[in-house]
């Protein structure tokens, strides 16, 4: 299935009609639909009207309610997959202002108990140093300064001991030279010592772990309610239970073979080390 970003933004309002066009079709009242398909009357007037947007289930139980041709189901149901996909373009989070995107996160982490990033590329601002901060900023528009600090600040949720945070990060992401050398290697001695909170648990990926599926991009789960996935020009987020789902089991993949715990900071002590022996200027 293509996800075009046009067609993100069109295809609620193109379910919802199409939703209540197969109803009117089928002769059947909301409260006679409502029955057939255990769906509440009022949910499924919000639904035709775009004010709650169903979930796959959802609409899998309303249009075998409406009975309708297994070609219809196939295709309406893909709609309903688009619907629960957003495309967040990153031009226009910075017009809203790249604080307004640091709000989110902080709202989005502390909604959810359970946290895993998968890390391919770099590391993330949970888990950065300000100096690392300030430099994955420069192609950032703003100021730059009061970025930093809100990120800082929502490190301050690492210590929530009801929650648990999970990050697993390739070799390649843990060594990205974003900084000089002896600022990586402070930056890698902070990734070992975050290691120890009780929330947190952080895994690495050394090169030549044997895989079967490569690191295709960054991605956040929050519970099993959604997924963030980051591209260059924005974000996707994904809210169907059956891409949440697949994105559990890509994660608990890389997961099985990541290193943990001291094996985990053994690695870190071992490249920190590698970025103390080499010149600054590199």
């Amino acid at each position: 299935m293509t996800l075009d970003p046009d067609q993100l933004g069109r295809s609620k309002s193109e379910l919802a009609e199409a939703l209540r066009r197969l109803r009117l079709e089928a002769g059947l009242t909301g409260d006679r639909l409502s029955a057939r398909c255990g769906i509440s009357q009022s949910k499924i007037s919000k639904i035709e009207t775009g004010r709650v947007t169903p979930t796959l289930v959802d609409v899998e139980l309303i249009l075998r309610a409406l009975g309708v041709s297994a070609t219809l189901l196939q295709e309406v149901s893909a709609l309903a997959r688009i619907a629960n996909t957003e495309w967040q373009d990153k031009r226009a989070s910075w017009r809203r202002g790249v604080e307004k995107r640091q709000a989110e996160l902080s709202s989005l982490e502390a909604d959810a108990t359970e946290l895993r990033y998968f890390l391919p590329a770099m590391i993330t601002g949970l888990l950065a140093t300000p100096e690392y901060i300030r430099a994955s900023l420069s192609h950032s528009p703003g100021d730059k300064t009061a970025v930093t600090s809100r990120k800082l600040e929502r490190q301050a949720v690492l210590y929530d001991e009801s929650k648990s945070f999970t990050f697993l990060l390739t070799e390649q992401a843990v060594n990205w030279a974003l900084i000089p050398p002896p600022a990586m290697a402070v930056q890698i001695d902070f990734l070992a010592s975050l290691s120890h909170l009780p929330a947190v648990r952080i895994g690495v990926i050394p090169y030549g772990t044997l895989l079967t599926r490569g690191p295709m991009n960054t991605f956040t789960m929050y519970d099993d309610r959604l997924v963030t996935m980051e591209s260059f020009t924005g974000r996707m987020v994904f809210r169907d239970s059956r891409d949440v789902l697949h994105y559990r089991e890509i994660f608990a993949m890389f997961e099985d073979r990541a290193l943990f715990g001291d094996d985990a900071r053994v690695r870190l002590r071992e490249w920190a080390g590698r970025h103390r022996g080499k010149p600054r200027d590199l």
